[in-house]
């Protein structure tokens, strides 16, 4: 990991990961939207690696060292592709863009503590480097570092931020501790899901549409959307989670569920174990080789079987409703390269599980 990885290319390689490439957009008009989307994300970047600067050694190094290792910056676009219904990239814009991806990184600092992860954008987990304390405090060097890019931002701007880390933390809250007895798992886990990803994801929308100067009316279309991606991103990350591993990740298949984690897969095949033999044999497996313990070979054995499960392909539907939903939110909004764009993040999102 160096600091001479290209802006330009980085961005470029950025943005087509996310549907906004030339394929997309035909026109002129469209063309110089996403040159300023690509402009937006070069500026982003370089203040990205400005802000998590710090004198104190250990506190650089540790804060650099998962924005070094990448992630596609999807917070960050949506904030740049939301500002271009106003009046584009200013730089209330950018800082509001650099403060939520800042926000998302220190996030992942600490439910990597939590989940005990080994592995994090195709590197070691921070607390695999440094241990549990250096890792939250990093986190916590973050959280202050994006507050202080949102506090020039003005009053409201710190009032979403401190909305959106508060569901962010009741969003783990209630994942770590799990449905109460009068709960629906299933109506929960969603629940979770729109707190811990849906609220962040956003409030990067929302971001864009009021310090671009965008009309007010284009507030909650966007909102709506952004949570409802959320939802569908995570969604379709507990279907990746089932697949074979990719070097490019360096997680385990199963990763989530080897760490006790109830994704949307299991929880549709717990609720279906009630009356089906083969489901309650294939949970039980699972249950037992992640609490009990077991081969490494029978475990693989048991996540590629329910990844062929239909309760897969049934997450997959269930992804493919929230995305819809997403989309559907946009109808307020004029036609312009900016629903065209958001329409094709959600299908790239819901592509990601070929």
């Amino acid at each position: 990991m160096t600091h001479g990885t290209p802006l330009a290319r980085r961005s470029k390689t950025l943005s087509a990961s996310l549907g906004l490439g030339e394929k997309l957009f035909a026109s002129s008009e469209e063309r110089r939207f996403a040159d300023a989307i690509e402009e937006g994300l070069a500026e982003v970047e370089a203040g990205l690696l400005r802000e998590v600067s710090f004198a104190d050694d250990m506190a650089d190094v540790a804060s650099r060292y998962l924005l070094e290792a990448g992630g596609k910056r999807i917070r960050p676009v949506l904030t740049l592709l939301t500002a271009q219904l106003g009046e584009g990239n200013n730089a209330a814009v950018i800082t509001a863009a650099q403060a939520i991806e800042i926000t998302h990184l220190a996030s992942l600092y600490h439910d990597d503590v939590m989940d005990e992860a080994e592995m994090r954008r195709g590197v070691p987990s921070a607390q695999s480097v440094w241990g549990n304390s250096v890792a939250i405090l990093t986190g916590d060097l973050l959280f202050a570092r994006a507050s202080k890019l949102v506090a020039s931002l003005g009053e409201g701007a710190i009032k979403l931020q401190a909305d959106t880390f508060e569901r962010l933390c009741l969003g783990q809250l209630h994942e770590t501790v799990g449905p109460r007895l009068e709960d629906d798992p299933i109506d929960h886990y969603l629940q979770v899901l729109a707190d811990k990803t849906g609220s962040l994801i956003s409030a990067a929308a929302q971001m864009g549409v009021i310090f671009s100067g965008a009309p007010e009316e284009y507030v909650e279309p966007v909102v709506v959307f952004g949570e409802k991606i959320g939802v569908a991103f995570q969604l379709i990350d507990d279907v990746i989670d089932l697949a074979e591993p990719e070097s490019e990740t360096g997680k385990a298949q199963g990763t989530d569920l080897r760490s006790g984690v109830a994704t949307l897969p299991l929880l549709y095949l717990r609720r279906v174990a009630q009356s089906d033999a083969s489901a309650a044999d294939l949970l039980d497996r699972i249950e037992r080789h992640v609490v009990a313990g077991g081969t490494e070979e029978e475990l693989a054995a048991a996540i590629a079987e329910l990844r062929a499960h239909p309760v897969t392909e049934e997450t997959l539907d269930e992804a493919r409703r929230w995305a819809d939903d997403a989309v559907a939110a946009l109808a307020p909004l004029p036609p312009s390269p900016v629903t065209k764009a958001l329409t094709k993040f959600a299908e790239a999102v819901v592509d990601r599980s070929k």
